[in-house]
């Protein structure tokens, strides 16, 4: 677990709060995505994806957050999926540790934009952690346990977090993917979780306003919040009734071409 000095100020760019996002780094894929993880085995349309991909920016920049994007990666097919390579979280950037070995690459990939931006620390082996398995919340955060993500990963994040006042609690992911498969943030208290994943009465997820999401509309349990807004995958109409009820506004793009490789909104972009 290493540390790296910043080189500049970073308080310019930082948001301290969960939710109020105001950038978003994204990286557009190339045709190597094609070649993408799919648990389902489905084929990868790398052109769909590069459309939708645009309209994916286009829902960010409409929800107020300023966006920068990273050249395509053709030797990473999975490096489209900002989210999990790195986190920044109460100023830090964290330097993951893939779960997966076939994107081991990803993270030092993304080290040269990170440096310089932020103090970086690093899950080291024999950890592992994904940032899909990390909901931020306001001082804490809560990560899932999972195929991905390790004790020993988790126990790192807690290390290079303690001294920022962040709190970090563990629940288990034994049916999903990422913890955020099945449930996401996305501000105002409110909290969206898959119906029959099991979190809906979880501890952990106590005392928030819980948005069961329809197994039909299963995509919408991975929203990204930020401000009035909250950006879904097109086609969950009661995942978006229930929130546009609760005072957020709804961007709706189209992302079927990355659900085919068992991507979701959150994924797309490593946001601050």
């Amino acid at each position: 677990m290493q540390a790296s000095k910043v080189r500049e100020p970073v308080s310019r760019i930082l948001n301290s709060q969960p939710n109020t996002y105001r950038h978003a780094l994204v990286r557009p894929p190339g045709d190597a995505f094609e070649r993408a993880i799919s648990s389902r085995g489905l084929p990868l349309d790398a052109a769909l994806a590069r459309k939708q991909h645009t309209g994916y920016c286009a829902a960010l920049r409409d929800a107020g957050i300023s966006v920068e994007a990273l050249p395509a990666d053709e030797t990473n097919p999975d490096s489209c999926f900002m989210q999990d390579p790195a986190l920044i979280v109460a100023g830090r950037g964290i330097l993951c540790r893939m779960g997966a070995a076939s994107r081991s690459r990803e993270p030092g990939a993304m080290l040269p934009w990170l440096e310089g931006r932020f103090p970086i620390s690093r899950i080291e082996p024999p950890g592992t952690l994904e940032g899909g398995d990390v909901i931020v919340l306001p001082g804490r955060l809560i990560v899932g346990q999972s195929a991905r993500t390790n004790e020993a990963g988790i126990k790192q994040l807690r290390a290079i977090l303690e001294s920022c006042g962040v709190t970090v609690e563990t629940i288990p992911v034994t049916r999903y993917l990422h913890l955020m498969t099945a449930a996401s943030y996305v501000g105002r208290k409110v909290m969206l979780v898959l119906d029959g994943s099991g979190y809906e009465s979880h501890p952990a997820f106590q005392g928030f306003d819980i948005v069961t999401v329809p197994a039909a509309e299963a995509g919408a349990a991975d929203a990204l919040g930020t401000g009035d807004s909250v950006i879904l995958p097109a086609g969950c109409p009661r995942t978006a009734a229930a929130l546009r009820k609760r005072g957020f506004t709804v961007h709706e793009p189209d992302l079927s071409a990355f659900a085919a490789a068992d991507g979701g909104v959150t994924c797309l972009s490593l946001v601050w």
